[in-house]
């Protein structure tokens, strides 16, 4: 009898749920919260269908790893670092940059190096050249959805993102697409990585390619840029150049020096508040008087190269209580 009231009520609430015919992804999406409010799917299944509805909408721009970020096989290189880059890296595929100009030049897969090492075919870089796929190119405006179908047809699994010019602007993968609708996938490879640690000297280390309102959050300030991504990509706009190692300048209250840099792209910087630096600074001599001693002659010596804020407040507060 209860088993009956059960099934009853279930199809009840079904019925009734869709009882008026979806007519936009807005009513669609209300009627799977409801769905999901009545236990009749669970939370999983309901993200994942979300998650198929974004797929819809969403561009290859907006899951694309940005080129900055990629890790890339340079031609320049000579055989022992490429292998021990690929080792370290533990991807599948890597881009290659020529190295005579900016350009790709194919896509090395992980398995076809390693066959040719274990067969011994593999003495020299130039050989490397034989392994070349050619590269599919994809532009950074497709939706995901055709995306993820010319995948699955073509049996590729990585593509280059080009931007309306025709230039790289980063690469996307199967795996990219997949995660809008089951979440992310994590490997043995994935680690938790923190784009900002605490430096010895108290300053912070920040890598360029932290995202500005992971930046922003962090340092409490509002940089924005609809055209960029990260703090690395900003600088550059900003300073209108790639800025080199140990170069210094300073925005929005922060001194920034450039801890490691290529002609290609800034890795890291060290990034202090300029009020922290202010306070370090050798300070201008003390104006201290006295009413029994000259004005030239103040009444407190500076000992080290540095004084701090409290020191300065004691010694302004020892020369009032003798007046």
């Amino acid at each position: 009898m209860s088993d009956r009231h059960n099934g009853s009520t279930w199809f009840e609430k079904l019925a009734k749920l869709f009882s008026d015919e979806p007519e936009s992804r807005e009513d669609l999406e209300t009627f799977l919260r409801e769905a999901q409010a009545q236990d009749l799917i669970d939370k999983d299944a309901f993200l994942m269908i979300q998650g198929v509805l974004n797929v819809s909408e969403a561009r290859v721009r907006d899951v694309m790893i940005p080129k900055v970020q990629m890790s890339c096989v340079d031609e320049a290189d000579n055989l022992e670092i490429i292998l021990a880059h690929m080792l370290e890296a533990a991807h599948s595929r890597y881009p290659v940059l020529s190295a005579e100009s900016d350009e790709f030049v194919g896509i090395l897969l992980a398995k076809d190096v390693l066959r040719a090492v274990v067969k011994q075919n593999l003495t020299d870089k130039s050989q490397l050249q034989e392994l070349y796929r050619m590269p599919v190119l994809v532009s950074e405006s497709k939706r995901l959805n055709v995306l993820l179908r010319e995948f699955k047809n073509s049996r590729n699994h990585m593509a280059l993102v080009v931007d309306e010019y025709g230039e790289v602007a980063g690469l996307v993968t199967i795996e990219d697409v997949l995660e809008q609708i089951v979440g992310d996938i994590e490997d043995e490879h994935d680690e938790d990585e923190e784009h900002i640690q605490k430096h010895l000297s108290g300053a912070y280390a920040v890598e360029a390619i932290t995202s500005l309102p992971e930046f922003n959050q962090f340092f409490n300030t509002t940089f924005d840029d609809d055209m960029l991504e990260t703090i690395g990509g900003f600088i550059a706009k900003h300073l209108g150049k790639i800025p080199e190692t140990g170069e210094q300048f300073e925005m929005h209250g922060l001194h920034f020096t450039v801890q490691k840099a290529d002609e290609r792209r800034v890795e890291t910087f060290l990034v202090e508040e300029k009020s922290v630096l202010d306070e370090v600074e050798e300070p201008e001599p003390l104006d201290v008087e006295t009413k029994k001693q000259p004005a030239t002659e103040p009444n407190v010596e500076i000992h080290s190269e540095a004084v701090s804020l409290s020191d300065k407040r004691r010694a302004s507060s020892k020369t009032d209580n003798a007046s």
